[in-house]
């Protein structure tokens, strides 16, 4: 019998709706462990339960498929799915929270994702616009009760949840995806207000974190996501984190100071995250595959195995009375917003 592999350190994307003979080979790599997908990679829920099997019976061992479906201007899957809200309008009503982050992953998991990147923990700090009405609220008490409520509901639907973006996105304006942000607090202000969600949903269970890539350079020299201070001293020793760590997309030019891509996997690596985010950019998937060693770490495998979803039926989904009642109450606050 084949040996089956591992779930390898490395996410990547693909081009459409469906697999090219080169996507499945990548697929198929020892390093590659997650596919994310895109607006680009949906049509409606059949065609991606379809992609999604397809992915799945390419790979020779088991492989997480991960999606951003946030809500707001964050979400991949429209067409067929309930159009979520952004984070920041659940403040007059944290019970639909909860709601919210059950209904978002049960329609997820009914097509066969395992995980979405959410919920948002940044505290909005009025400057940001890429986070902006993504975050919770300004009030970082508030924000905290509220991402606790949303992951509450991802857990209880079946679904592992990702904090981001760590230690906090909130307080700069620029966008990581086309520049390096620089936060020049020191470590006691962003202690004292962006760890908050962060403390919490690590005691709630939290099961992965995404750090940012925002440079802090009065506290280290390094972006959060090629940092081992604040990877290993803050998160995992200080904040007792011990779910799975993901790079943000190091094809973000927030990621370009690390250097070329095989440099940026291996920094990031070293400073300790579990996987490696490589999208929209197939060169550079495959120049990370083939560059990282193939290694069996069985830490991060236990890690990403906890990313996992419990798959549930796209059928029986919207059949149910509390799918139901959830949708109209978040339709209704999306139209009390309008």
């Amino acid at each position: 019998m084949k040996k089956q592999y591992p779930i390898g350190p490395v996410m990547l994307d693909v081009a459409g709706l469906s697999l090219t003979q080169q996507e499945q080979e990548k697929i198929n790599h020892p390093n590659t462990g997650a596919v994310i997908l895109f607006s680009r990679n949906y049509q409606n829920p059949e065609q991606v339960t379809q992609l999604i099997t397809s992915i799945r019976n390419t790979r020779n061992g088991d492989i997480l498929i991960a999606v951003d479906q946030e809500g707001g201007r964050v979400q991949r899957f429209q067409n067929g799915f309930t159009r979520l809200p952004p984070a920041s309008w659940y403040g007059n009503t944290p019970e639909l929270a909860e709601s919210a982050g059950w209904l978002m992953a049960t329609e997820l998991l009914s097509v066969g994702v395992d995980f979405s990147f959410a919920p948002v923990l940044d505290i909005d700090c009025g400057i940001s616009q890429i986070i902006g009405d993504r975050s919770f609220s300004s009030d970082p008490n508030l924000a905290t009760q509220l991402a606790s409520l949303f992951r509450k509901g991802m857990h209880t639907a079946g679904m592992a949840a990702t904090g981001k973006h760590f230690p906090g996105h909130g307080a700069v304006a620029l966008d990581s995806h086309l520049t390096l942000p620089i936060d020049t607090r020191d470590l006691d202000s962003i202690r004292a207000k962006d760890f908050l969600p962060f403390i919490q949903l690590i005691k709630d269970g939290l099961e992965g974190i995404m750090p940012a890539h925002v440079l802090y350079p009065n506290i280290d020299p390094n972006p959060a996501g090629f940092s081992p201070f604040w990877i290993q001293q803050i998160l995992r020793q200080e904040l007792k984190f011990n779910g799975t760590v993901f790079s943000d997309d190091l094809s973000m030019t927030g990621a370009a100071t690390a250097g070329d891509f095989p440099e940026r996997a291996r920094l990031a690596q070293e400073a300790g995250c579990d996987m490696l985010l490589v999208c929209n950019n197939p060169d550079a998937a495959e120049q990370v595959l083939d560059s990282l060693p193939i290694t069996e770490d069985p830490i991060r495998e236990q890690r990403l195995r906890r990313m996992q979803g419990k798959p549930g039926d796209s059928k029986a989904c919207k059949n149910t009375e509390k799918w139901q009642q959830t949708s109209l109450l978040i339709n209704q606050l999306i139209e009390n917003h309008a």
